[in-house]
């Protein structure tokens, strides 16, 4: 395969700045904005004491961009059925991602293996545009083996890694869709006394490949006292087995107490006692969210009767970012390792059992040269094809604007083969 030239870093210097102010023409030529005079020296009474450059606008400039584009966010819901996974996805975003699903009965969950069930929906939000997937793993924890059910979780993951890689590898990687999964929700069932031997052998296999935040669901079954002594079991055993969840980032020196103080709280309520409800119950003539039973309301986004509301503003206001950063430096990026180990070992093979084979296994081992052999020369071909289309249309007298689209297309034709 031919391999092409490096990308050589471009320095782009800045000419000087023009002495005069009513130097229209340099302005216009090295593309500066056309101020008038009033206007240059307006904007400058702010800056008495140094020069102003102009690049204090690039954090508006990045953001603009952003909105443009938009955000993708992927989270996954792992848990046995009957946990409240979806009620909480639906709580936590203000949706129902779930009302055409088909509840199964009893034979059906019998013969059932974990499945994967992806929902998406696109949220705006004061101009912010935000394109949400949902990971649902019905089935999870319905078979007597749990080999099943981490086997399609890793699975998947891995898929969308691979999937990721091949795009980033291709020729177009203008448009590429970001499906990796961001942030994966674990719910511990309230009974029991902590983890479960099924629950260490899916986190064993999933903590090096996603962000895990524990949940412990349905909070509103245990007192006070059981959700702490619950949370303290849990930690002890995600330590003594090694297993490494979603650790939040140091807060900076030079943030607020206020914030500070928030992040001290999101630490302490790992792992977060949750409680999902769509039902919204009055209660002292407000409109809450909750659940009633017969000796009062479980207020779902009261702090004193579960961590519902700190869960959803780390997911969405403060550690979005943060999930999808360490996403792409650290799990993607050990999954992106052991790819280019992969393909460098079988390079290494493939070429020492070529040497070793002889001529009579030659077109049998070098058939994956010619097809990548081919596939370059029909590249290079067609790049002629181009430069020859580009003389003719300057040599024919047709505008540039004609010259550039019947380039545009020529070059998404090389694309596409």
């Amino acid at each position: 395969m031919a391999s092409f030239p490096p990308c050589l870093p471009v320095m782009m210097t800045r000419p000087p700045l023009a002495t005069s102010v009513g130097s229209t023409n340099l302005k216009r030529k090295h593309g500066y904005p056309s101020l008038s005079p009033n206007q240059f020296n307006l904007s400058r009474k702010h800056l008495p004491d140094r020069d102003y450059i102009g690049f204090a606008t690039l954090p508006e400039q990045v953001h603009r961009k952003s909105v443009k584009r938009g955000f993708d966010f992927t989270l996954m819901v792992v848990g046995d059925s009957g946990l409240g996974k979806s009620t909480l996805i639906n709580s936590l975003f203000l949706s129902d991602l779930y009302q055409d699903r088909k509840i199964p009965n009893v034979n059906e969950r019998l013969e059932k293996t974990t499945s994967i069930e992806k929902k998406s929906m696109d949220i705006e939000e004061r101009g912010v545009k935000l394109r949400l997937t949902v990971v649902d793993t019905p089935g999870f924890g319905d078979g007597l083996k749990c080999e099943e059910s981490w086997r399609a979780c890793c699975n998947y993951i891995d898929d969308q890694f691979r999937q990721y890689f091949t795009d980033e590898s291709g020729l177009n990687r203008k448009n590429i869709v970001d499906n990796r999964v961001h942030c994966c929700l674990y719910f511990i069932p309230p009974y029991g006394h902590g983890l479960r031997q099924m629950d260490f052998e899916v986190l064993r296999r999933l903590h090096q490949k996603v962000n895990i935040v524990p949940v412990i669901a349905k909070a509103d079954t245990l007192t006070a006292s059981e959700v702490k002594k619950l949370k303290e079991k849990v930690l002890s055993d995600i330590d003594e087995h090694n297993i490494q969840i979603y650790q939040f980032p140091e807060c900076d020196s030079d943030e607020d107490e206020d914030f500070k103080q928030q992040d001290r709280e999101l630490k302490a309520c790992v792992p977060f006692a949750v409680v999902g409800s769509n039902t919204v119950i009055e209660v002292g003539g407000c409109k809450v969210r909750g659940r009633q039973y017969p000796w009062g309301v479980v207020e779902v986004e009261n702090p004193k009767h579960s961590d519902f509301s700190k869960l959803r503003n780390m997911l969405i206001s403060t550690h979005m970012q943060d999930l999808k950063d360490v996403t792409e430096d650290v799990h993607y990026e050990n999954f992106r390792a052991q790819c280019i180990s992969q393909i460098s070992r079988a390079n290494q093979e493939r070429g020492k059992l070529k040497r070793d084979s002889g001529p009579q296994f030659e077109g049998v081992i070098t058939e994956t040269d010619r097809l990548l052999l081919q596939k370059d020369e029909e590249i290079r071909r067609m790049q002629e094809m181009l430069s020859q289309m580009q003389q003719q249309l300057k040599s024919s007298g047709k505008s540039n604007d004609d010259i550039f689209t019947s380039s545009q297309e020529n070059r998404e034709s090389i694309i596409n083969v």
